[in-house]
């Protein structure tokens, strides 16, 4: 499709994509860039492991909050989906293979990148939505069908995150459970919209098991 969202750009980061055995797409929030969150590498393991930022046109991916009615977020919605699909496919086509791609979102990166996982299961490296869930006015878990086949899914929120309810954090994980996803959720007392350094800890184990489970060949 061509949306809002394509012909931005695609930034990079860690290892050169041609040389990594691993590679993570990292979604930024609203107002944000994917510069600012290709910050994050630094505190996460860079050997092997290539980094792909999306960029979306004007910082947003769409304009409303998460919660509103879908079509009142497209088209941005959906060319914000079809950007994290191209950032992956940019990744395969290097011979990455999906099961050692991850995607890591914040805020309504978070939402788009559980998004994706939600409407496109499979098995991938792993889902990091840091404050934030999946998008629509409600969730229909029966609505999400496929298979994450184990994929290690963590949801980080505050349980008082003026931009994310609690109650959608939940309703998120009960559907990648449902999607035989390995969920891990954690709400942290009164910490407001943010990432803490248990998700930071929690999100760079992550990516050092996926890249040390996969090697290149040369």
């Amino acid at each position: 499709m061509t949306g809002p969202h394509q012909g931005q750009p695609l930034e990079t980061a860690g290892t050169s994509i041609d040389a990594a055995a691993a590679a993570v797409v990292l979604v930024h929030g609203r107002g944000a860039t994917a510069g600012s969150i290709l910050q994050m590498t630094t505190e996460l393991p860079t050997d092997g492991v290539a980094y792909l930022a999306p960029q979306a046109a004007r910082s947003t991916w769409y304009p409303n909050p998460f919660t509103a009615p879908v079509d009142t977020n497209e088209p941005g919605r959906t060319s914000g989906l079809q950007a994290i699909r191209a950032a992956i496919d940019r990744a395969a086509n290097a011979e990455i293979p999906r099961s050692a791609i991850a995607l890591v979102g914040f805020s309504q990166g978070a939402c788009l990148a559980s998004e994706f996982v939600a409407r496109e299961p499979r098995r991938y490296g792993g889902l990091a939505a840091l404050s934030g869930g999946l998008i629509g006015e409600t969730i229909e878990p029966e609505s999400y069908e496929g298979d994450l086949d184990g994929t290690p899914v963590f949801l980080g929120c505050s349980d008082v995150d003026p931009h994310i309810p609690a109650e959608r954090v939940h309703e998120t994980a009960t559907v990648f459970e449902r999607l035989d996803g390995d969920v891990t959720k954690r709400l942290y007392e009164g910490m407001g919209h943010g990432i803490n350094e248990d998700e930071r800890a929690f999100v760079a184990d992550m990516i050092a098991e996926l890249s040390a489970g996969n090697e290149r060949e040369t």
